[in-house]
């Protein structure tokens, strides 16, 4: 394997368990509290936030390459008007292709605009001067690991409530609860890769 293709592997691995958006950086809680509750809900909003991603990676390094620097104070609104319509175009096309699961997601779909895991990423790869490639793999990388956490969570709570758990502790307890192992669990990779990106 060249030393690029071990790159990109290891670009892909950091993003998606060493530095995980959610349980790492705690970036995109909002929907990972709030969509986690059914696991065919939290995949296909998921599956939602890595196109997002994908189109705001490969949107970024244009606007890195050819806009921002001759005008680096745009950086943040350029970002923020490629989420918004990136997301603009995700609700036009579920709400044609898939009504039930546009009327499911309710309200955590626009809110994808406001996921700052996706802002994260733009601002993440720029500061990393990640070329095109790069940023593609880091964005299919972040997207996974959001991907991954929504189902943990989302399998989890689903198996939560087919148990025997005190009432105290249903709802946002053991939500928040879940979310903590979940985040210890994946800050142990931390120091599997120490080279991770």
């Amino acid at each position: 394997m060249s030393f690029d293709a071990l790159n990109l592997v290891w670009i892909f691995v950091a993003a998606s368990v060493v530095n995980n958006f959610t349980l790492a950086y705690f970036l995109g809680l909002c929907p990972f509290l709030g969509v986690s509750g059914r696991l065919d809900t939290a995949l296909r909003l998921g599956l939602a936030t890595i196109f997002v991603m994908l189109v705001t990676s490969m949107f970024a390094s244009a606007l890195n390459a050819w806009v921002l620097p001759h005008a680096p104070y745009l950086r943040i609104i350029a970002f923020i008007v490629v989420i918004a319509s990136a997301v603009q175009l995700v609700e036009t096309i579920m709400k044609k292709a898939s009504p039930a699961l546009f009327r499911a997601l309710g309200i955590y779909l626009p809110l994808i605009t406001t996921n700052c895991a996706i802002l994260g990423l733009a601002l993440f790869q720029t500061n990393r001067e990640y070329n095109f490639l790069e940023g593609i793999i880091y964005a299919l990388g972040a997207g996974a690991g959001f991907t991954i956490a929504l189902v943990l969570i989302a399998g989890i709570r689903e198996e939560n409530d087919l148990g025997q758990i005190p009432r105290i502790m249903r709802g946002a307890a053991m939500s928040f609860l879940i979310a903590g192992i979940l985040s210890l669990a994946f800050m142990g990779f931390a120091g599997l890769f120490s080279s991770a990106a």
